[in-house]
């Protein structure tokens, strides 16, 4: 994964939606449920859901997505208080709570390495949604060499021993199925995946097909990522999304904002741009 700060910064302005009414639902204690779904949460976070704080623009309505799905787990993701800075693994602060390219910032801790950055964030989502679906024996994320690190055989105590661009695995711990020796995985896969091991992902999505989970990726030294959080669709088929990242330094995933008509961004241009990269082609959808 890439450490360079980026140098291309890039805003949109999402045209031909109209703007959703702004909601900001007080934040509350996560429900029993909740916590259920979101293991990382504590009881005494204040929070409030991604669905219950964005709306759809006007004329639009939140595309179906099935019972227990990723795009289903998402649109309940646990967020901050509405203003709240997004923090850097060291906890400086990147962008201020008013900062006009951010909408909301995730309530899930980043660690204390520089190591949960912007792929390392979608992997993240998606093996703790896995893993409060009780299908942990899914969780397996291939390094940028192509190698298969998998939380099952983690878990049995092996551990990837690496040199150059080769992996091999050996048992030579304990067995460890907490959740502490699942974070200490996950910190495992960040340091070896990245952006181009997203970009290897065979699942290509059409732009007719995006949903909620899906992500865009361009990968390279520096690369950058960006997850679909949720969309909407309007009548005349026109659609939109909510995008969520982290980011260089390791930091807070957030949710981020068009800067003049947001939080959804327009998904009806041959490219997607963000306020932080260069804009995706559709040719960078993936879905894992």
């Amino acid at each position: 994964m890439p450490r360079l700060l980026p140098l291309l910064f890039c805003c949109l302005l999402l045209s031909g939606t109209a703007r959703a009414e702004a909601t900001s639902p007080a934040p509350r204690a996560p429900t029993r449920e909740e916590l259920a779904r979101y293991a990382w949460l504590s009881k005494d976070a204040r929070i409030r859901s991604l669905e219950d704080s964005f709306p759809p623009p006007s004329g639009y309505t939140r595309v179906a997505v099935e019972s227990g799905t990723f795009g289903a787990w998402l649109r309940g993701l646990p967020l901050r208080p509405e203003g709240t800075p997004v923090r850097d693994f060291q906890s400086g602060q990147v962008l201020a709570g008013d900062d006009p390219r951010l909408a909301a910032v995730a309530e899930l801790e980043v660690g204390s390495a520089n190591l949960q950055q912007c792929a390392d964030s979608i992997i993240r989502l998606h093996a703790e949604w896995l893993w409060a679906q009780g299908q942990k024996e899914r969780i397996a994320y291939r390094f940028t060499s192509g190698d298969l690190a998998s939380w099952p055989r983690y878990a049995a105590g092996e551990r990837a021993k690496i040199s150059g661009s080769k992996v091999k695995w050996a048992r030579t711990a304990s067995a460890d199925s907490s959740r502490a020796s699942f974070r200490a995985y996950l910190d495992l896969v960040f340091t070896y995946a990245g952006t181009l091991s997203l970009q290897a992902e065979k699942k290509h999505p059409s732009r007719e097909d995006v949903r909620p989970g899906d992500f865009f990726v361009l990968g390279g030294s520096p690369g950058h990522a960006v997850l679909v959080l949720d969309v909407a669709v309007n009548a005349e088929g026109q659609r939109v999304a909510l995008l969520g990242q982290g980011f260089i330094p390791a930091q807070d995933f957030q949710v981020l904002s068009p800067a003049q008509d947001g939080p959804w961004f327009s998904l009806n241009g041959d490219e997607v741009a963000t306020p932080f990269w260069k804009p995706f082609p559709w040719s960078a959808l993936r879905r894992l």
